[in-house]
């Protein structure tokens, strides 16, 4: 039969990294978030595909609000160029949580050129906008996100941020819709 190996007095079982991952996945469902980050660290250990733990290691940042780290982490990742939008977009969601609006505006308006039909980069910045009172931007920014992906209507509608806007137009949704 099976057996499992152990590494030794109270070592946890030898494992391919790929179950290592399959685990970590597992217990951040789970929201044990202590044992996704042992998993993770045991398969980056084992060898695990460097891209699939930057992204388990990305959710669970995110999960611990960690804001600060995950910071460092997506700005580490962008620094290495190749970073996709949803990694900018991470980013500046943990720096303004880390430092500051005008901080994570600066983010995702460098990651707007990369990637300027992303709406959620144009959501973004149409709430930061809005925070900052110019609605014009923010109108014209939230008005894009719909534009490019009509799903934002709702989150328009809703977004605490995108309050100021919502009042000032009188409407349940910034363009009016």
């Amino acid at each position: 039969g099976c057996r499992r190996k152990t590494c030794g007095i109270g070592s946890p079982p030898v494992m391919f990294p790929q179950r290592r991952l399959m685990h970590a996945r597992g217990y951040l469902g789970l929201g044990l978030l202590a044992d996704a980050e042992r998993e993770l660290f045991l398969a980056e250990d084992g060898g695990a595909e460097p891209a699939e733990v930057a992204e388990i290691r990305l959710v669970l940042l995110h999960e611990k609000s960690d804001w600060a780290a995950l910071r460092d982490f997506t700005g580490s990742l962008i620094a290495r160029g190749g970073a996709d939008a949803g990694v900018w977009i991470s980013c500046a969601y943990a720096t303004r949580r880390a430092d500051s609006l005008a901080a994570a505006e600066t983010v995702l308006k460098e990651a707007e050129t990369l990637f300027p039909a992303e709406p959620t980069i144009q959501f973004n910045l149409g709430c930061y906008a809005c925070q900052r009172d110019d609605l014009a931007t923010a109108r014209r920014r939230v008005d894009r996100a719909i534009a490019l992906e009509p799903g934002f209507r709702l989150a328009a509608a809703t977004d605490p941020d995108l309050a100021p806007l919502r009042a000032v137009d009188g409407t349940d949704c910034p363009n009016g819709a």
